[in-house]
């Protein structure tokens, strides 16, 4: 490498991470009620777009149960929730992060998969498995509160965003130790810095989230009026049905089932008192 190279890979860092730094430092936010700083770099519309057409295919793919009294338990659970959610913001002053959503809600036939979730944009799948550790209405709000908070607190869009700048991240890196880090990748045969984000930045992270989820969740389900004790009572039985069966915490993207039942229970007291039912004015 001669002189010319240097100066000119100088000049290419400084101008990417200048780049960068502005786009990152414009683009932090913080999260709803927790207050917890986010980094969105790429646009909300863009992730619910691809949410919209995920969610037509899963439609399409999957067996759809036919029980249409159960549908309508879900949708009746989740109207309430996000009814709730938008009354407390604007009770408050505070944008609503959910205007823009367009709810919607499907119940998969498939007993063996123990599971909801909610896409970007408010597109929400319940799995017929998961309703026999959610047992009755209250449970199920439970489940359903922390997948709405997920979606309120627009993690998917954080994660993407979060993902991005990694990469970037160690792309200047590996430019910057003159490809060190691509020759270690190719002389192990793995991914190593990509490995190392996963287990050092990218699954701790995945476990916050899953963490505010949580506590976001209660918020939602109490402000909605359910018996936000019922939540604790989920995880002893998810734990039950999987037979305590779980990676180690440090590799999984979750928080372990004990420590998620710890923190459930030491916020229940405190969210109770904060945020009771809320009332439309």
């Amino acid at each position: 490498m001669n002189y010319t190279d240097i100066i000119n890979r100088r000049k290419f860092l400084r101008f990417v991470s200048g780049c960068a730094c502005g786009l990152i430092i414009s683009s932090c936010t913080t999260a709803p009620i927790t207050d917890r700083k986010q980094l969105k770099i790429i646009p909300e519309s863009t992730l619910n777009r691809q949410a919209e057409h995920i969610y037509e295919k899963v439609k399409k793919k999957e067996k759809l149960s036919d029980d249409l009294n159960q549908l309508d338990e879900i949708k009746s659970i989740g109207n309430r929730i996000v009814d709730a959610v938008s009354e407390y913001f604007n009770q408050n002053n505070i944008p609503d992060p959910t205007a823009n959503f367009k709810w919607e809600y499907i119940l998969v036939d498939n007993k063996k998969i123990k599971n909801a979730w909610c896409m970007p944009g408010g597109k929400i799948a319940v799995y017929s498995g998961i309703l026999e550790v959610t047992k009755n209405k209250h449970g199920l709000a439970s489940v359903m509160g922390h997948e709405i908070a997920h979606a309120v607190a627009k993690h998917s869009v954080e994660r993407a965003s979060r993902s991005m700048a990694i990469n970037l991240g160690t792309q200047i890196a590996d430019i910057v130790s003159g490809g060190k880090i691509s020759g270690a990748s190719r002389a192990a045969g793995v991914d190593v810095a990509g490995m190392l984000a996963h287990f050092g930045i990218m699954n701790p992270f995945n476990r916050k989230q899953e963490s505010e989820a949580d506590y976001l969740g209660l918020i939602f389900t109490s402000l909605a009026g359910f018996d936000i004790r019922e939540s604790p009572k989920i995880w002893e039985r998810m734990k039950e049905a999987n037979k305590g069966k779980e990676p180690p915490e440090w590799m999984s993207t979750h928080p372990s089932t004990s420590r998620r039942i710890q923190q459930i229970n030491d916020w229940i007291p405190s969210v109770t008192l904060e945020y009771p039912p809320i009332k439309k004015l």
